[in-house]
């Protein structure tokens, strides 16, 4: 069993910065991909930021490139999400996944039914 815990949420202003962490308990040792995804009141679920946590790739969705750097510190179990230049559009509920198959985030494909979920940390971008 695994378990997601997300932290460091905040309201910021535009332009701001935040980093979310995601700690991850229990059988730890042979998650292959970990990724970060949001959801903005009304909108559906979208992908943000993955990492193939044996190789340190990593795939972002084209609207945070350059602004947003997902990173893993495997010595704490933990996933981390630098968004920088945050924009009201970055405003969602943002929710921390891993998975054991490698096919989540090695392949062409990302994004898609991952297993594990954490509860989610708010995140909010005032003008």
């Amino acid at each position: 069993q695994v378990q997601l815990v997300e932290s460091g949420g905040g309201s910021v202003q535009t332009g701001g910065s935040l980093r979310l962490s995601c700690a991850v308990f229990g059988y730890t040792s042979s998650l292959s991909c970990m990724a970060w995804f949001r959801q903005a009141p009304g909108k559906e679920r979208e992908g943000v930021a993955d990492v193939y946590t044996y190789g340190g790739t990593t795939y972002y969705t084209d609207s945070v490139k350059g602004r947003f750097t997902v990173s893993q510190d495997n010595a704490k179990n933990t996933l981390y999400l630098q968004m920088n230049s945050l924009e009201p559009e970055d405003t969602a509920m943002y929710y921390c996944a891993a998975d054991f198959s490698s096919r989540k985030c090695a392949g062409v494909a990302h994004f898609a039914g991952y297993k594990y979920w954490g509860q989610g940390t708010q995140v909010t971008v005032s003008s």
